[in-house]
């Protein structure tokens, strides 16, 4: 890169030297890329900066607050349209006609829970993609989750947003969970109980060795993935999909804690 302009956001800084930030910005062209620039730059706020360099490092400058990209490409568009039963209504409603009323949304501040919940996107996103691969799709999806989590929502509200981005996520690493059949590739019965190994899938459990089953992994009723299958993410299936994808993102971070997490933790004990 030479002077290239990116438009993006911080997932995450570290200070560098006395007046410099070691920034890890989700562009919109590139993906993830880790360049220095000066400190300041703000979380959850659409950043425009130039950067300039050869080797994984670059150079950050003229770091700006720029006004978010609302238009979507026909990739983004398409992708939305094939996910229509799970998406987000303030996702579906992000058009030219209401831009200016999403627009001052954006210069409000995530507070509250919301705020542990855009630090969760961050750390997940930081920590598992890749570096320089561009993922537009999941760039977009992350923008219309930082602007849900700018409106007031409920817990469900909150819980719902966070699990679509995840399967967003999931779908972009190519992990997209199945769940029309087992690990044996039998149909789901609604009758058996199942565990979820995150590298093999539904796993049926038989009665004998029911007892044996370490009380951490994921156990799911039959009826309870048809459920999950037959209506998407939604409440009624919320809880179910948390455990799942909670023990898919534990897998894919080689369960190492996640700073965010235990900071809604402790919230949450002192509220």
């Amino acid at each position: 890169m030479r002077n290239e302009a990116l438009v993006g956001y911080l997932l995450h800084q570290r200070p560098y030297q006395e007046k410099r930030a070691l920034y890890y910005l989700f562009s919109q062209q590139h993906g993830v890329v880790h360049g220095i620039g000066k400190k300041g730059a703000p979380l959850f706020e659409p950043l425009q900066l130039f950067a300039t360099g050869k080797r994984e490092l670059k150079t950050f400058t003229q770091i700006n607050i720029t006004q978010a990209q609302f238009i979507q490409s026909a990739d983004t568009q398409s992708n939305h349209s094939q996910e229509a039963p799970q998406q987000t209504q303030l996702a579906q409603e992000t058009t030219p006609n209401n831009i200016a009323s999403i627009e001052q949304a954006r210069y409000k501040q995530i507070k509250g829970q919301q705020q542990y919940a855009a630090l969760y996107l961050n750390e997940i996103l930081w920590k598992l993609l890749p570096t320089e691969d561009a993922m537009p799709v999941l760039w977009q999806h992350y923008q219309d989750s930082l602007l849900q989590l700018k409106q007031p929502l409920s817990a469900d509200e909150l819980r719902l947003c966070l699990r679509q981005f995840e399967q967003h996520l999931f779908n972009e690493l190519g992990f997209a969970l199945t769940l029309a059949h087992d690990s044996t590739l039998a149909p789901i019965n609604s009758d058996s109980e199942y565990r979820f190994l995150p590298d093999v899938g539904f796993t049926p459990i038989i009665k004998d060795d029911k007892s044996i089953i370490p009380t951490s992994q994921a156990l799911f009723s039959g009826a309870e993935i048809v459920e999950m299958a037959e209506i998407g993410i939604a409440n009624t299936t919320l809880n179910s999909w948390s455990r799942l994808h909670r023990h898919l993102i534990d897998h894919l971070l080689d369960y190492q804690p996640l700073q965010s997490r235990l900071l809604w933790q402790q919230q949450q004990r002192y509220q």
